[in-house]
């Protein structure tokens, strides 16, 4: 029997509602509200790697957010080693947060400037009781060594590092209370192409020794081809496939992920294609289409595509899922370009 999921979301749902201009005040008009996350399910296992992908605006990191409870949901649930996550509160939260640590997009912004590396480390060690406080010296020293970095990094500020050195700072920064999964967003996409894949080797190292659960959010799709397990297909707010790495790549089931894969930049000048791999512009998340959410830029839809929201049900393959009308009609779909 298959080991039950450390992460398990049904049903997430979070909106934001916009602000009303003077006209729309006086029109009495409803208030407008981005669908941001629209029904989210995935499951996570202990000690995988789950990519996410997807155009930019889809909601990845708004569930990224959801997740760690940085963001409220509006509806769903999120199941965490057997605990109900949007009930917590108080000491139970604070233990959930010790347990799933996040580390964010921006480097350089999210590393208080008027600490000394040595402090923020020493920081997070002593609030969460980590250790005594006369071991947070050495407690310091060895988070820094885990992330390839010197000792002497401690005294030094955050200004005084590089994009990628920040971002080892941060990934010591989540380690430093002893998390057993990772939510990292974007991590790599603010730095210099030459050190992602030396961040993203770090965190495949770190996953080995440290036996660590990673949601890896991105948007590039060979960095999640080399780090992940899984990939979650995201949307317009929901997860349109979910399937082994392989499996998506080599056989993308749903309409949009052939299309993110033959949107992928490629050196092979045989491989190039003059045309579009996807029409149309993605709908605003204030009016998304009924049916299938991409129907509208999807070149196989057909009636059923228009009115009826497919749901994830097993791929043919069996490596995943898919929520296609198409699949699940076991119709053939065209492949991708390699």
């Amino acid at each position: 029997m298959a080991a039950a999921p450390l992460l398990e979301v049904r049903g997430l749902a979070k909106r934001f509602p916009l602000a009303r201009s003077l006209g729309e005040t006086l029109r009495c008009g409803p208030p407008r509200i981005v669908n941001a996350l629209n029904g989210v399910d995935l499951s996570v296992r202990k000690g995988e790697t789950l990519g996410i992908v997807g155009e930019s605006g889809c909601g990845k990191s708004t569930l990224a957010r959801c997740l760690v409870r940085l963001l409220k949901a509006d509806a769903g649930t999120i199941s965490y080693d057997g605990m109900d996550v949007r009930a917590l509160g108080g000491a139970g939260l604070r233990r959930y947060r010790r347990r799933v640590q996040m580390i964010f997009q921006d480097p350089y912004g999210s590393l208080n400037p008027r600490q000394t590396v040595g402090a923020m480390l020493g920081e997070a060690l002593r609030v969460h009781r980590v250790c005594e406080a006369s071991a947070i010296p050495g407690a310091v020293a060895e988070l820094l060594n885990l992330v390839g970095l010197p000792a002497e990094a401690a005294q030094r500020s955050p200004h005084a590092f590089s994009g990628g050195q920040r971002q080892r700072i941060a990934i010591a920064r989540a380690l430093a209370v002893q998390p057993d999964c990772l939510v990292a967003d974007e991590v790599v996409s603010a730095l210099d192409v030459s050190v992602q894949a030396q961040v993203v080797n770090l965190l495949l190292e770190l996953q080995g020794r440290l036996q660590l659960t990673i949601l890896f959010v991105a948007h590039d799709l060979r960095l999640v081809r080399h780090i992940s397990h899984r990939v979650a297909v995201m949307y317009l707010g929901r997860i349109v496939e979910l399937a082994a790495t392989e499996a998506i790549f080599d056989r993308p089931q749903h309409p949009y992920t052939q299309a993110l894969l033959a949107a992928a930049p490629t050196l092979d000048p045989d491989q190039r294609s003059a045309g579009a791999a996807v029409r149309g512009e993605l709908p605003s998340p204030l009016a998304i289409p009924t049916g299938c959410p991409f129907h509208p830029r999807c070149p196989y839809a057909f009636d059923r595509c228009r009115t009826e929201l497919p749901v994830l049900l097993g791929r043919p393959d069996g490596s995943g899922s898919a929520a296609c009308h198409l699949t699940q009609a076991s119709a053939a779909v065209p492949a991708a370009r390699p």
